[in-house]
């Protein structure tokens, strides 16, 4: 995993690499193809969303979501991320650390979404492994924490491939798809052996 800087500007966001993917904060640049992946996504997507607003996926709302992730990376309050493919550059899906916790807690939430034409072949592993990698090494958390659905079954087998623990069940934790849902609730702590949070080839 490599970390580098974009641009001179102060407030410019950390872009990680991965195993074959690099993760950027979004700029208004990427607007049209991520909208264009969100669209084709849609019914993939939305049974594991909040409800998406009616103007979710236009230049204007794109526009103030980038507005709000600057303000909540410089506040240290979140560090969003769209997921890319290094060998070409398309985009696969985004990712977020958000809920940034410091003092005697030094902790974040992950949350993460992937474009249906790219999910089920590992890159959802890969861009996971580098940001937990970065939130560790970079912003010097002590715990990353992740929920999904008990129905998630390939978010599931994600979260446990990429050495995250079960922990518990929150009751009717997140508002998903327009309804109050119960949540599996996990973690992965700084702590925890760096063997467990490599890909299985590279544990071998």
């Amino acid at each position: 995993m490599a970390l580098f800087r974009l641009g001179s500007d102060r407030d410019s966001v950390h872009a990680v690499r991965g195993d074959g993917v690099y993760l950027r904060a979004p700029e208004m640049s990427d607007f049209e193809e991520w909208a264009a992946l969100r669209q084709r996504s849609r019914a993939f997507l939305v049974p594991w969303e909040p409800t998406w607003p009616a103007d979710d996926l236009t230049r204007a709302a794109f526009r103030r979501r980038l507005r709000r992730h600057a303000g909540e990376i410089g506040n240290d309050e979140a560090y969003p991320f769209l997921i890319f493919r290094e060998s070409d550059d398309v985009i696969l899906g985004g990712l977020t650390l958000s809920q940034v916790k410091r003092g005697v807690a030094q902790a974040a939430t992950l949350g993460y979404w992937m474009g249906q034409p790219y999910a089920g072949q590992g890159w959802m592993a890969r861009a996971v492994r580098a940001a937990t990698a970065f939130a560790f090494a970079t912003l010097r958390l002590h715990r990353v924490e992740a929920a999904c659905l008990p129905s998630n079954e390939a978010s599931i087998r994600l979260l446990d491939r990429t050495a995250f623990r079960q922990e518990g069940l929150a009751r009717a934790y997140l508002r998903i798809n327009g309804l109050w849902q119960d949540h599996l609730l996990f973690a992965l702590l700084e702590s925890d052996p760096l063997s467990l949070r490599l890909p299985r080839r590279d544990r071998l």
